[in-house]
């Protein structure tokens, strides 16, 4: 049995804040060392809920721990060039094959091909089109997962240029059928079996569109 990390560091970063400030000196004569967080919900490794993305939709402590933690089957896309689409015949063939209701992880190793603390994580991805998201929905998952910038227009919000709402593909087609979205997995280089026990539990955060996680895979166990 081999647990793989697939969480991206909350730590600084030029697309979201990250503050951690300490209070408290143990060595000092402190009774307690207490750290204070800030940063996005959607920012770093991170699950969305249909409120991200769709009006009066459920926020995250809605999300079914069942639809994040469970069997989940892995798509290698990792011989998809940089800065190319992934279509619906590249999904096709890289899909091991399973049942409705599992999670999909699309694994481009793209954190080994890409720093994610550099831009060109952000702009030189691969994305999906219209047509994979809605052969991703057809296959009926809980949630898919990506290790990718998986929407084109995420690269042009570095910019500050916004698109319609329809052209962020997966939120638009997913989101609003009901699947659930993880999203910035890395270390996908590390997952070497089509199958696994993933688990992306967000943070319970009532009334919250989304929630970081900390996001793993254990192969080696049936599923």
């Amino acid at each position: 049995m081999q647990i793989i990390d697939l969480s991206m560091p909350i730590a600084p970063h030029f697309r979201w804040p990250a503050e951690l400030g300490v209070k408290g000196d143990i060595a000092a004569g402190d009774q307690f060392r207490v750290s204070r967080l800030h940063t996005p919900c959607h920012g770093f490794s991170h699950v969305d809920a249909m409120a991200h993305f769709v009006a009066g939709a459920p926020t995250i402590e809605a999300t079914r721990l069942g639809d994040v933690v469970g069997a989940c089957r892995v798509l290698d896309l990792s011989g998809r060039p940089d800065n190319q689409p992934i279509l619906p015949e590249h999904l096709a063939a890289a899909d091991p094959g399973g049942a409705e209701r599992e999670i999909l992880l699309l694994k481009t190793h793209w954190s080994d091909r890409r720093d994610y603390r550099d831009k060109s994580f952000w702009t030189e991805a691969p994305w999906l089109t219209l047509e994979s998201a809605q052969w991703l929905a057809g296959r009926r998952p809980s949630a898919v997962a990506f290790d990718f910038p998986q929407d084109f227009p995420i690269r042009l919000l570095l910019d500050g240029k916004e698109v319609p709402k329809p052209e962020h593909v997966t939120h638009d087609i997913l989101l609003k059928t009901g699947v659930t979205l993880i999203e910035y997995v890395v270390n996908t280089s590390r997952l070497t079996a089509p199958r696994n026990l993933f688990s992306a539990a967000p943070l319970l955060i009532p009334n919250a569109d989304g929630a970081p996680a900390r996001i793993y895979a254990i192969e080696g166990l049936a599923v």
